[in-house]
């Protein structure tokens, strides 16, 4: 409890014992009033604050009990509901980090990122730095790396051959105010380039289970969409998400989200961004160029299992979207689209931990598949014969994965993606354009040690067959440490 400071108190004796006027005003008196009135209004402001800090105060103290119960061994994989409802209690104070990543599961970003008003460190942001770096040895040349017959952005791929920096991560965050907050993340490559990877605010205070992101931010679309790297249980993304994402959807723009009232736990929402960022591309003036929604719903079995499945759908539009790809003589051509793309996103997680105790044991089963339609108009080698003619293409992929925790600091993994090249039709451009009757496919192992939460090593194998007729053999060591603040990450 805040106990009013001895100022006030004197100040409040000293209006109490003050002489009372009896006879008419003077001028002595009439400014003796006005002290009176100017301490009176001092003594109540000051006792208004004091009562909003003491409400604060039993928000954190509610808020660390209820979060600290949420990210207990015994909470860690059974409490997907907990872990995405944000309320204006629970993203102004934040309970005491976990002991280790897998207690961490199940606080969503911003309860995680946030700095409590009343910790030791007031109103000072939390600021934490990702860095990452990898050794790769691969059998094939990656600057040939293409999902021949996909139209598909930049950053696809394992990367370089040998050392690499690979990309750390700076973010800033804070609860500004009983209203919002805050959060910057810069990524920062290894050619010395970097790029805002995310820049929002987020309400904590609206009503009925609302919450509004405005900004730049991983959309909510999928499962993995919007975990940041060093979060993934692999090193790099499913070949779906790269060929259909590029990655990751960053949207510049709105999103917003509603927690039903429920027993189980249901999430609605929905978001609109602006054109650029893949699958979008080139300038759509005042309209959209992004558009999604998408549902969650979850719940627990029992103490030793939970769960989580979501349904989401993507529009993007296209003006001139660029993708590199090669002719059917083997050349490498730039291509022109502008359409429509409409997404459809299935995912299920599956976690299970014996007594719902994850510190030395657990299993997670983990799956999406995209389906993806594209229609518009294709230029063929624009920066030659530039042919352009009807275009479209309906084409899926998936992924499926398990990650077993087989003692407190090991895990193991296995993942298998593959992409299904489906229908494509190019029109007059099909006889130029290298479309083969084939889906990649890819096989991976990974296991890491993970002797804190502050740090991780890991090593993955991958047997790629993406490229039409090349097996790539793909050795990866990687090494992330965590400095700074270490939030809990989402389920």
């Amino acid at each position: 409890m805040i106990r009013p400071a001895p100022l006030v108190v004197l100040l409040g004796m000293a209006a109490l014992i003050a002489p009372p006027v009896l006879a008419a005003d003077t001028p002595e008196q009439q400014q003796l009033k006005q002290l009176q009135q100017q301490i009176d209004q001092m003594r109540q402001d000051y006792e208004a604050r004091l009562k909003a800090l003491e409400a604060r105060v039993r928000q954190a103290e509610a808020a660390a009990s209820g979060a600290a119960f949420a990210t207990s061994p015994a909470a860690a994989a059974t409490s997907p509901a907990a872990a995405a409802r944000p309320s204006a209690a629970s993203t102004a104070a934040v309970a005491a980090a976990p002991s280790t990543p897998a207690a961490a599961e199940t606080v969503p970003a911003p309860l995680a990122a946030a700095i409590s008003p009343m910790a030791a460190n007031a109103f000072n942001p939390a600021i934490s730095l990702i860095l990452t770096a990898s050794y790769a040895s691969l059998s094939q040349d990656p600057g040939s790396y293409r999902f021949n017959g996909f139209l598909t952005g930049a950053e696809i791929g394992p990367g370089v051959k040998g050392f690499s920096l690979g990309e750390s991560e700076l973010t800033i965050s804070a609860t500004v105010d009983p209203w919002f907050f805050g959060s910057l993340s810069v990524a920062l490559a290894a050619d010395n380039g970097a790029s805002v990877e995310e820049a929002f605010l987020q309400t904590t205070a609206l009503p009925a289970g609302l919450g509004l992101k405005a900004g730049r931010f991983l959309s909510s679309i999928g499962y993995l969409n919007d975990k940041h790297a060093h979060t993934w249980d692999f090193i790099d993304q499913p070949l779906v998400y790269q060929a259909f994402l590029e990655g990751q959807l960053r949207q510049d723009g709105l999103q917003l989200r509603a927690l039903l009232p429920t027993d189980q736990y249901v999430e609605l929402g929905g978001s609109i961004g602006a054109a650029g960022p893949f699958p979008s591309g080139g300038s759509t003036g005042n309209q959209p160029g992004t558009a999604t929604v998408f549902a969650h719903t979850g719940g627990d079995v029992g103490v030793s299992h939970s769960w989580r499945a979501g349904l989401s759908y993507l529009w993007a539009k296209s003006n001139d979207r660029e993708s590199w790809d090669v002719d059917a003589s083997g050349n490498s051509v730039t291509q022109l689209f502008s359409g429509n793309t409409r997404m459809l996103i299935v995912d299920g997680v599956w976690k299970w931990a014996p007594n719902g105790n994850a510190q030395r044991t657990s299993l997670t089963l983990q799956g999406e598949y995209m389906h993806r339609d594209e229609s518009g108009s294709l230029t063929y080698d624009s920066a030659g014969v530039a042919l352009a003619d009807s275009f479209s293409a309906v084409q899926s992929g998936w992924y499926a994965q398990a990650v077993y925790k087989f003692l407190p600091e090991w895990r193991v993994g296995l993942r298998y993606d593959r992409l299904n090249i489906g229908n494509v039709d190019a029109a007059a451009n099909n006889g130029s354009l290298f479309l083969p009757d084939y889906s990649p496919t890819r096989s991976t192992l990974m296991l890491d040690w993970t002797p804190s939460e502050y740090s991780r090593v890991r090593l993955q194998y991958a047997n790629d067959r993406a490229r039409y007729g090349l097996s790539d053999n793909q050795f990866i060591v990687q090494y992330q440490l965590s400095l700074g603040a270490h939030g809990a990450h989402g389920f």
